[in-house]
């Protein structure tokens, strides 16, 4: 096996030499109480904190151990998933310092989901865990996947993944200089003027990101072929297509309930009883969230279908954010319909999307 592997070891495993366990037996009296195996993987920058947790009728077990976030660490790993088979594996996503081994378990033929944080920390909590280390996260992960069971989806091919590190970063630029202009408005003059180089050297830094873009779209025909129907909807700028191509790759492939959902603009019931508490939209993916605002601001004014909706709503009394809300929602669901259907944007066609 390659790669150290650091071991923290609760409760039995099946031993590959010697005589039966008690759980070989079991398994031998009874082959239908076969046990499941999932796996939590904890990220961190340097380590891969790792728990097994086997499900059998009786009791739980489950085996920790630790390997270096490097690429023997991540062979080791994967050897050592390959050779347990686990049902499913969950990696919390961190930033983005999961990617590379989510892409190696993915790659190996292994299901493997990444979870959002905060849904993990909310079951922990459920379950009486509040103590937190990388250990107990990995315990918690594993737990999460045996308990939970979220559906594995397909990774994003190399082009779709190259394509939201460029948009991440261009996303990295534009807060840097909104950070470094609110400071140059009351810094002192020494200072000021270092603030200033560093201001024109993000503005530089930010055109080179776009012309990384445009090669990145120009370079794929399919991406092309992409944004080119998402910007023939009045309304959709190239900042949004790029964020919806990068950020939302199911676009095209759900209904318009569960893309609203998981983008974050499905208004969620807060009802208790006979109580009836007011709809918000939270959660989702809070980046393309803010791209389809921006556009559904312009095509509340630009896009006859979204204007008409939009101004049917203020007229019923809706509060305008309320009605922006809504109007979100309908341009997701047009932009779904253009994908899918493969069409460009035809005004009748879409006039009762």
């Amino acid at each position: 096996m390659p790669g150290p592997l650091r071991r923290k070891t609760r409760g039995a495993r099946i031993r590959k030499d010697g005589p039966p366990t008690a759980r070989e037996e079991r398994k031998l009296l009874d082959p239908t109480k076969t046990a499941q195996l999932f796996a939590g993987v904890d990220v961190s920058k340097d380590r891969l904190d790792v728990c097994l947790r086997w499900s059998e009728p009786e009791r739980h077990n489950e085996e920790a151990f630790v390997v270096d976030y490097d690429d023997s660490g991540i062979d080791a790993l994967v050897s050592r998933l390959l050779e347990e088979r686990p049902v499913l594996v969950i990696v919390e996503a961190t930033g983005g310092f999961e990617r590379a081994v989510v892409g190696a378990l993915a790659a190996a033929g292994l299901a493997v989901v990444v979870v959002n944080p905060r849904q993990v920390r909310d079951f922990a909590g459920a379950t009486g865990k509040l103590a937190k280390t990388d250990r107990i996260d990995a315990s918690i992960l594993a737990r999460f996947a045996e308990a939970v069971r979220p559906a594995p989806r397909p990774l994003p091919d190399r082009e779709i993944r190259a394509l939201q590190a460029i948009v991440a970063r261009r996303r990295q630029l534009l807060g840097m200089l909104a950070a470094e202009n609110n400071r140059l408005a009351s810094a002192a003059k020494p200072v000021a003027k270092r603030i200033a180089a560093h201001v024109r050297w993000l503005e530089k830094e930010l055109s080179r990101t776009e012309r990384d873009l445009e090669a990145a779209i120009e370079s794929s025909p399919a991406l092309g072929e992409n944004e080119a129907l998402l910007r023939s909807v009045p309304g959709v700028g190239p900042v949004l297509a790029r964020t919806l191509l990068a950020g939302v790759p199911e676009l095209g492939t759900l209904t318009h309930k569960r893309l609203a959902s998981l983008v974050g603009v499905a208004p969620l019931n807060r009802d208790s009883g006979t109580l009836r508490g007011r709809r918000s939209v939270w959660g989702g993916r809070a980046e393309v969230r803010g791209a389809l605002y921006m556009g559904a601001l312009v095509a509340a004014r630009r896009n006859p279908v979204v204007k008409e909706f939009y101004e049917r709503l203020l007229a019923a009394g809706k509060p305008k954010k309320v009605a922006l809300v809504a109007c979100m929602r309908k341009l997701l669901s047009i932009l779904n319909a253009v994908l899918k259907h493969r069409t460009p944007w035809r005004f009748p066609h879409y006039l009762s999307s």
